[in-house]
């Protein structure tokens, strides 16, 4: 799904165009919500600055099978082609995955695994990860960090870590002064979306492209890979 803040012309300067991922399997679901807040904030930040958000939002469990295909097949589908292309001309983009086996989801990782190794150089990205218990807490420096480095991505130096209880006794909503563990998660996420809006007010917007067609991976015949690409 695609939102926008305010309908822009994407290629007016002080438009930013922030591409907003999240791996969640559930509807709804605490990934989901973390995503949603931490787009929010920047968001905001962005609007007090004077420039005009445009967010793109992703859940990834709507093309889960379409990314699964695209591993074994090196095809994509149109919905999961235009995603990787908004995502590939970002001026900005924050992620958040659950936490699986005490790193990012499968799931998560096959969609990264997907986008092209050269096209986020020096895009900023702002961390996120959710979890049922605060001991997972490091899986954004351990395990999520290093795959956007691997990148070349700006890394923002602070993510956030939401866990169960960080949402209150029933998921109340943040900012509610009542639960000092969901204040406490609000302005996280404040100061992540005022960190991540900082960069990316600071960077030229990125060249936008037009939506391209599905993407056919050339795949080389099996004999040619044995023969050197001689056959």
């Amino acid at each position: 799904m695609e939102t926008a803040f305010e309908a822009t012309d994407p290629f007016t300067p002080d438009t930013r165009h922030i591409a907003v991922i999240a791996a969640g399997l559930s509807d709804p679901s605490s990934t989901s919500m973390l995503a949603k807040q931490l787009g929010e904030a920047t968001a905001d930040t962005l609007s007090a600055r004077g420039f005009r958000p445009e967010m793109h939002h992703f859940e990834l469990r709507d093309v889960a099978t379409d990314i699964a295909d695209s591993m074994v097949t090196f095809s994509r589908s149109e919905q999961l082609n235009e995603m990787i292309n908004e995502v590939e001309q970002a001026d900005g983009i924050i992620t958040v995955s659950p936490v699986f086996k005490a790193s990012y989801s499968g799931l998560f990782k096959s969609f990264w695994d997907l986008v092209d190794n050269e096209a986020l150089t020096g895009v900023p990205i702002q961390l996120g990860s959710t979890g049922g218990s605060p001991r997972h807490s490091l899986v954004i420096d351990n395990s999520m960090r290093p795959l956007f480095s691997y990148l070349r991505m700006r890394v923002m130096p602070t993510g956030v870590y939401a866990a169960t209880e960080d949402w209150g006794a029933a998921g109340g909503a943040v900012g509610d002064d009542h639960h000092s563990n969901v204040a406490y998660l609000s302005r996280r996420i404040q100061r992540a979306g005022d960190d991540l809006a900082d960069v990316v007010a600071r960077l030229e917007a990125r060249p936008r492209r037009a939506s391209s067609q599905p993407k056919e991976l050339e795949v080389i015949p099996f004999d040619q890979l044995l023969n050197g690409f001689d056959a």
